[in-house]
């Protein structure tokens, strides 16, 4: 569990926090087998800060960017997501709109309801609101550029920016349509194939287009019900590593993320990313 200043001190369920922890984060272990996807549940009390996360292509040879995706599982009304901006613009433009506070009002925002599904190359400019629980995949980095952080204090100073890192990678544009879906918390449903990870949401026991597309190991999330690896019994609140899915027997009542790594990134797979069809 990861304390950040927009965390919350209320946790749902299965989760719970100590005390006044405010727990905005919470991770699971990168297994050796996958070490270039990391899951982690958010939930947010208060804004992120804008930001943005490099590229494979901005990293030095043999570290990974970060591409990351979310599944919203719960929002307050009226929550948001921002992604992206409304239209083009300049790395001087933005620069000066992270200085002056006004780059919040030229992002585009999304309205965030359970079952919705972002996908965010990296290089997207973006940042969540209040009221959120999700669940988020991404590429096993840890680097975020702040452009903008409302003013807030940490300790008492305020969080540092990173200006220059963030404008040197950042995209500047809107957030492509296609890479957005709202799918309901029901149902089987292929989420994303490519170019750094697939990812799918199960009910119950995989079919068999899942299995051909999944060979090898898989990370699964259960969100509902519970999986069964040997006398192993995974439930919501976790995340198991399976050496393939028919080694797993799957609950009826099971609802679960289920995501694999593809390959690191090529510089023309940045043009490529499309949704799994459904």
């Amino acid at each position: 569990m990861v304390e950040k200043i927009w965390g919350s001190s209320s946790l749902p369920p299965p989760f719970s926090n100590k005390g006044d922890q405010r727990i905005g984060e919470v991770w699971f272990d990168v297994p050796p087998e996958m070490n270039n996807v990391l899951v982690k549940y958010l939930f947010t009390s208060e804004k992120l800060s804008v930001q943005v996360h490099p590229s494979d292509l901005d990293m030095p040879a043999g570290q990974c960017g970060k591409d990351e995706c979310w599944l919203v599982l719960d929002a307050v009304p009226n929550a948001r997501l921002a992604l992206g901006f409304k239209q083009d613009i300049s790395a001087q433009a933005m620069r000066a709109a992270a200085l002056d506070g006004s780059i919040e009002d030229l992002l585009e925002w999304h309205d965030a309801r359970p079952g919705d599904f972002f996908y965010l190359p990296s290089g997207t400019v973006h940042a969540i609101g209040p009221g959120i629980s999700l669940v988020e995949v991404q590429q096993n980095c840890d680097i975020t550029y702040r452009l903008f952080d409302y003013g807030r204090l940490d300790h008492g100073r305020p969080r540092a920016l990173h200006l220059d890192q963030a404008v040197a990678v950042a995209i500047g544009a809107p957030h492509p349509a296609a890479l957005r879906k709202s799918c309901g918390m029901a149902g089987n449903t292929p989420l994303l194939e490519g170019p750094v990870f697939r990812i799918d949401r199960l009910a119950g026991a995989p079919t068999d287009s899942v299995l051909a597309r999944y060979a090898g190991a898989v990370l699964a999330v259960p969100l509902a019900g519970a999986i069964k690896v040997d006398t192993l019994t995974v439930r919501a609140g976790e995340c198991c590593l399976l050496p393939d899915l028919a080694s797993a027997d799957f609950s009826q009542s099971l609802s679960a993320l289920i995501t694999q790594p593809v390959r690191q990134c090529l510089a023309e797979d940045y043009a490529t990313v499309n949704f799994a069809s459904n």
